[in-house]
């Protein structure tokens, strides 16, 4: 199938950007990767009148990590960008762990990090990487910039907070309280298929003690789940057998899986104990090679 009739905009800079967005009045897209919307333009599921390619606006692929530790990403750069940068590896280690997890190789190539979680998908990595880490993305409109907290930007499957004429031109990732450690597991049939169901556990870690939790799941509900209140359980201690058992069970049942061709519902939410478990064990176990 092929997409409707569409325009077709390059603009040189974020502001000719929102003035094709608002002259669109809700009818033109943003196209930065493209590796989720061509997919939906070809099935018609989105009709746009206008596509706004952003590609030619400079100064928009950049991965700053700031000296206290904080990270911005911008609008442009691809998942590999993520997946190649060795910086990366130390400064934010949930994201580390995602960055090959993302689709396939074809798609890491053109498919923008900020796009992907600008997608909303239910089954999106970065969003809940993002979710976990207590991020917010920074968007710019004809008033001006703004800042939306993840757990506020994600509305619903494939919804998120921007008005029709903003463009999100950054993600943030605050510095971090402690040692940033964590990890990303991820569930799927194969390589780039949906997540059955997946984990992404961002800790700070200071005197041996864990003093932030973010935990959030993708692909076991209706959205991008946050589950950082229950992994408060894991928050003014070190991490022990019985901290992790109670994190894993807590996350669990913060859980909304439905049954489908992928797996029960009480599969799914085996799966999500399992890997909260696994990562938290991982990690104590490094903490305990480090002490």
């Amino acid at each position: 199938m092929y997409p409707s009739r569409f325009g077709y905009e390059a603009p040189k800079s974020i502001e000719e950007a929102i003035g094709y967005l608002t002259a669109g009045a809700g009818e033109a897209k943003i196209l930065a990767g493209g590796q989720s919307l061509v997919p939906m333009l070809k099935l018609r599921f989105a009709a746009p009148e206008m596509l706004v390619d952003i590609n030619s606006i400079p100064g928009l692929d950049y991965i700053n990590i700031g000296a206290d530790g904080s990270i911005r990403i911008g609008a442009l750069v691809r998942h590999e960008d993520i997946e190649r940068s060795e910086e990366l590896k130390t400064a934010q280690p949930t994201l580390a762990a995602a960055a090959h997890l993302v689709a396939d190789p074809i798609v890491r190539t053109r498919g923008t990090f900020v796009g992907s979680v600008c997608h909303a998908d239910p089954q999106g990595d970065w969003a809940a990487a993002m979710t976990a880490l207590g991020g917010h993305i920074v968007v710019q409109g004809p008033k001006g910039k703004r800042e939306i907290a993840m757990k506020d930007f994600v509305l619903g499957p494939f919804q998120n907070a921007l008005a029709f004429n903003e463009i999100a031109i950054e993600a943030v990732i605050p510095a971090p309280q402690g040692t940033p450690v964590g990890s990303y597991l991820k569930l799927e049939r194969r390589v780039g298929d949906f997540a059955t169901a997946s984990v992404a556990v961002a800790l700070n870690i200071q005197g041996g003690n864990v003093v932030r939790a973010g935990i959030a799941l993708a692909g076991v509900g209706g959205r991008t789940i946050d589950a950082t209140e229950a992994a408060s359980v894991l928050v003014g201690k070190p991490l022990s057998e019985d901290s992790i058992l109670a994190a894993a069970e807590a996350v669990a049942a913060a859980a909304e899986p439905r049954t489908d061709h992928r797996g029960s519902s009480d599969y799914k939410r085996q799966i999500v104990k399992t890997f909260v478990s696994r990562i938290l064990t991982g990690i104590a176990n490094s903490e305990q090679k480090v002490a």
